[in-house]
């Protein structure tokens, strides 16, 4: 993801700051989990908007707060909206697996709860 309005460039740790023990507090909620989900199945990048999301504005603005300082996700304005990517290939290389095997134990969890 590239940011042309480099006037509202938000603030991403480099992959070598990415910490194990950050991503996983990131998705350990379940909002956020569920915004993760939502990316990892996303042929292309979301707006915040896009996403429907039990919580007041303000509480999805700090859930994407944490996804994006954790290194989970990357944020970059496009006009007025704000889209996120998942770092999928940046969280593998780190971490590999981890990410598919939470969004596998959230798939099964998800069919467990409501099979």
């Amino acid at each position: 993801m590239t940011d042309r309005d480099t006037g509202r460039a938000l603030a991403h740790p480099e992959p070598g700051q990415i910490r194990l023990e950050e991503v996983l507090h990131a998705l350990s909620d379940p909002v956020r989990l569920s915004i993760v989900r939502e990316l990892a199945t996303a042929a292309s990048e979301l707006a915040c908007s896009d996403f429907e999301v039990p919580v007041t504005k303000s509480t999805t603005t700090h859930h994407f707060r944490v996804l994006r300082e954790s290194g989970v996700v990357r944020q970059a304005y496009r006009g007025t909206a704000k889209l996120n990517g998942l770092r999928r290939d940046e969280l593998d290389a780190l971490f590999p697996g981890l990410l598919d095997s939470v969004l596998s134990a959230a798939d099964a969890e998800q069919g467990r709860l409501t099979g």
